[in-house]
């Protein structure tokens, strides 16, 4: 585990900038969905566990239609160097595109906080902490892609050294029960030798993580038994197509048609695919939404995240 305060003891030897940011962070908060939809983006939000790390951090972006981070912000219940590093790091994804972004390394964010640049801004037995900044990035730019576990085959290699599959993990954790990281690695021994497997930050940069298959799976368990109390016979992705589309139906008449009506517009669904990890909702403009510009990027985007909200994460909107 990476330890993350910082040593009051060599508190000259750290910049005066990131002295100025542990006080007052610029950052720090959070992006709404309200928030982002009126900048007509959607939201990421990306999470590192604190079971995992020394520390928890919870980065928002908001991202436009052409892939340019709007606004970022952070959370955090770390304090001292974390708090800085992380303000820094958010700072430095706004007005970025996420390929800007996915090429910026633990220096930059070093080096941006010092105060003159012969100067390093943190002792050298610190520098660790830009790694769990740089690992949030990396985790942030998947979940945009919509990097998840059903992006892979079951024989996908998810550990290189003890040779073991999506498919086998997948089972473990069925099997089992299993929760936690540290019960699938005693279980199957993948993330054991090299750990590269196990999070971000290891030996090798991974397409997906142990963290992100034990995550997205409990995640899944949670919503498939909020549909059992809520009465569904399963989840949303499982229901027939005449219930997804009432379901849609039910919100985009109270979140959506007001909007549009006000400018003299509407829509109507006219199909709704599975394109497996994603459902898609084929939709049609009408009146003046018919050949707007904005139906292609911020009402879309508006749509698109109120519909990710309220019914089905990976619902993808295509207008036709």
């Amino acid at each position: 585990m990476i330890t993350t305060g910082l040593n009051f003891n060599k508190w000259g030897e750290y910049s005066k900038e990131i002295r100025k940011r542990v006080i007052n962070p610029k950052h720090q908060g959070e992006i709404t969905e309200e928030y982002a939809e009126k900048l007509y983006s959607r939201i990421i939000v990306t999470e590192l566990d604190a079971d995992l790390y020394d520390d928890a951090i919870k980065l928002f972006w908001a991202v436009d239609n052409n892939e340019n981070i709007l606004d970022a912000k952070f959370k955090s219940f770390g304090r001292d160097l974390t708090v800085s590093v992380y303000d820094i790091m958010t700072e430095l994804c706004i007005d970025k595109s996420i390929d800007e972004v996915s090429k910026l390394t633990k220096m930059d964010l070093e080096k941006a906080l010092r105060d003159d640049e012969n100067t390093p801004s943190v002792p050298a037995d610190t520098m660790e902490v830009f790694e769990l900044a740089i690992a949030v990035i990396k985790k942030a730019i998947r979940n945009y892609k919509g990097v998840t576990i059903d992006s892979f085959s079951d024989d996908y290699v998810i550990c290189d050294c003890a040779r073991v599959t999506l498919g086998e993990i997948k089972k473990v954790i069925e099997e089992e029960n299993i929760t936690r990281v540290e019960d699938l690695v005693n279980s199957t021994k993948a993330g054991a030798f090299c750990k590269s497997c196990l999070k971000p930050g290891g030996l090798e940069e991974k397409e997906i993580y142990l963290v992100d298959i034990i995550k997205e799976l409990n995640e899944k368990r949670q919503r498939n038994q909020e549909s059992i109390e809520n009465g569904q016979e399963g989840a949303f992705e499982t229901l027939s197509k005449e219930k997804q589309i009432s379901i849609i139906e039910e919100v985009l008449d109270e979140d959506v048609r007001p909007m549009l009506l006000m400018d003299g517009g509407n829509m109507e669904i006219l199909d709704i695919v599975e394109s497996s990890p994603h459902l898609d909702l084929y939709i049609r403009y009408l009146g003046a939404c018919n050949g707007c510009s904005a139906g292609s990027s911020g009402t879309l985007y508006a749509i698109e995240s109120i519909l990710q909200r309220k019914v089905y994460e990976n619902l993808r909107v295509l207008p036709i």
